[in-house]
């Protein structure tokens, strides 16, 4: 195993380890999802059990990492335990996507929702507001803006673990307490439409929206399948929790600290996500009609962009409700973004150790932090931006997600057998059933897409496979060192 650099700062204790969680998590989906998976399953029970079995899968992940982050409590998080559990090959499988397009297109695509929602705020930041052309690249101010955000916090992660936890703990705190006060809202709200008896109505009528904005009943298989690529939304929604296990290197106790980080975050924020998407059923009837004139009338399915959380807000605020919650989704998209900042660079710190990344990366700054690690993310990300793809490698990417997931999962059955003499201050809740359980789920998930999304899987699949021809000949080409030779 590599000597881990020395001069890495353990500042980072229980409650920055939940609010990296909860903060990475909270980002703007779940202000907007909601619409998509309501055309997707067609009642106000499935979009409901959408999101608990999203909650179910994020909290059975958590539980089960934080037997592997107890046990390798290296920076780098689920790089190492790929690395340890199977070849250093499919650890840096991880990184490679992760950089490529998770991590960086998550950045990327975060930023533009963030100046999306400033443009609510000043008009000027609009995507038809082009400043600049570069060949056949068109920049906008909506751009601009995310560009600006991505120096701007990329520079002030530069700065220190102690500074990056701080803004951290700041920005999560005010979302999920800004939460719970629309939740709050939401409850005392008087029903003046009668939307929740409409939607207790149709309470299990499962339909999707069809092409032609028709109505399609659905039951057996092929409501299965629209609750399968429903999730999708609501998982990306709940991404980014494992962040915190990239910073294991830089927290206080590890071993017992990065697991509670996991359990408390996910649970906290998969409770929230189901209160708020109650809120949207109290409040707003889930079938509506795109040609509506009001919120009621477009329903959760066909809200305005489909800003669920607006239309619910507009309600009880009226025409005050766009500026409120834009700026609370700007708050929340800047403190989500800080938390992937802050994160990733680790995964490529720890692959440049190794001797998988360019030899820079593996260095540490006078702050104690990977700085030059920190930069190239950032330069990647505002590539991205630019490039305006971000989105689309997101969409691929799904299908890879999960199959990390479930393979990381895996991974702490083949660590028992492979190396059963790693001490585990922590063990996998209700091991072998809860970890296999996560590992079916992930998988007819991935079955699902497979068939119902082909044009979304198959392109991950070539994003990771890619990294196979990289990964040998940066080894036989990298002057780095290599602590990882095969057996």
């Amino acid at each position: 195993m590599p000597v881990e650099n020395r001069l890495l700062q353990k500042r980072v204790n229980l409650f920055d380890g939940i609010s990296l969680v909860a903060g990475a998590m909270i980002g703007s989906g779940i202000f907007i999802v909601s619409a998509d998976i309501a055309r997707n399953v067609g009642s106000p029970g499935w979009l409901m059990v959408v999101w608990l079995i999203t909650g179910i899968i994020t909290v059975i992940g958590a539980i089960s990492y934080g037997e592997l982050a107890s046990m390798m409590p290296d920076v780098g998080g689920q790089y190492v335990y790929l690395r340890e559990a199977y070849h250093p090959l499919i650890g840096f499988l991880f990184g490679w996507t992760t950089f490529l397009v998770i991590q960086c297109g998550s950045i990327a695509a975060v930023a533009v929702a963030f100046a999306k929602f400033t443009g609510v705020l000043f008009p000027w930041i609009s995507e038809q507001n082009v400043i600049l052309r570069i060949m056949n690249i068109n920049i906008t101010t909506t751009q601009l803006l995310a560009i600006a955000m991505i120096i701007f916090l990329t520079w002030l992660n530069t700065r220190g673990i102690v500074t990056g936890k701080t803004v951290q703990n700041l920005f999560s705190s005010t979302k999920v307490m800004a939460l719970l006060g629309f939740i709050l809202i939401g409850f005392l709200a008087v029903d003046k439409a009668g939307a929740f008896n409409i939607n207790k109505a149709v309470f299990w009528e499962a339909s999707q929206v069809g092409p032609d904005n028709q109505v399609i009943p659905l039951s057996g298989f092929a409501l299965v399948a629209a609750i399968g690529t429903a999730l999708v939304g609501a998982l990306f929604s709940s991404d980014a929790w494992y962040n915190v296990t990239y910073i294991s290197g830089e927290v206080i106790n590890p071993k017992r600290t990065v697991p509670l980080s996991l359990v408390f975050g996910t649970v906290i924020v998969s409770v929230i996500y189901l209160l708020t998407n109650f809120i949207y059923i109290k409040v707003l009837p889930l079938s509506g009609s795109p040609d509506g004139t009001d919120v009621i009338s477009r329903g959760i399915q066909f809200a305005t962009d489909d800003r669920v959380a607006t239309s619910a807000m507009s309600v009880v605020f009226g025409d005050y409700a766009a500026v409120i919650m834009a700026i609370f989704i700007m708050v929340s998209t800047f403190g989500c973004n800080h938390g992937l900042i802050l994160a990733g660079p680790r995964v490529y710190y720890a692959m440049a150790r190794d001797g998988l990344f360019f030899r820079k990366v593996g260095s540490l700054n006078k702050k104690g932090v990977p700085g030059f690690a920190i930069a190239v993310q950032g330069v990647w990300s505002v590539l991205l931006c630019l490039s305006g793809t971000y989105s689309n490698l997101l969409d691929y990417v799904i299908f890879a997600v999960l199959l990390f997931f479930a393979i990381t999962i895996l991974a702490i059955f083949v660590l028992r057998v492979k190396r059963p003499d790693i001490p585990r201050p922590y063990k996998a809740f209700g091991y072998p059933v809860i970890p296999a359980l996560y590992i079916v789920l992930t998988l007819a998930i991935m079955i699902i897409l497979l068939i119902y999304k082909p044009n979304y899987t198959f392109p991950g699949l070539v994003i990771v496979l890619l990294g196979i021809p990289v990964f040998y000949l940066w080894r036989k080409f990298s002057g780095g060192k290599n602590y990882y030779e095969d057996e």
